[in-house]
């Protein structure tokens, strides 16, 4: 079993940075992938960025690509997305998910966290 808490949302203005982190816990959480996902009121929740279990690899949305890093460190259970230059669109709950490799598909993911919300104000 694995469980994930999302910290560090908040209210940003537009072309400021918001860094979001996720704590994880559980004995197989080190062999996950681990992703974010966001999703707008009235909207599907979308893929965002993944990373493999080492960190070595990872995947992003193109819509925030070379906005938005993603990294995690194993030795603290934790996953982080650092967001650059966010746009009033970036508003959304972002939520920490875990699976066994890196997808852009929801149903991938059997570990999900509660969410953090993140406000891009114009």
């Amino acid at each position: 079993q694995v469980q994930l808490v999302e910290s560090g949302g908040g209210l940003v203005q537009a072309g400021g940075s918001l860094n979001v982190s996720c704590v994880g816990s559980g004995p197989i959480l080190r062999t996950q992938a681990l992703a974010w996902f966001r999703q707008a009121p009235g909207k599907e929740r979308e893929f965002v960025a993944a990373a493999s279990w080492t960190g070595g690899r990872t995947h992003y949305h193109s819509s925030i690509k070379g906005r938005f890093t993603i990294s995690r460190d194993n030795a603290k259970n934790t996953v982080y997305l650092q967001m650059n230059s966010l746009k009033p669109e970036d508003t959304a709950n972002y939520y920490c998910a875990a699976g066994p490799g890196i997808d852009t598909r929801r149903e991938r993911y059997p570990y999900w966290g509660q969410g953090t919300q993140v406000t891009v104000s114009s």
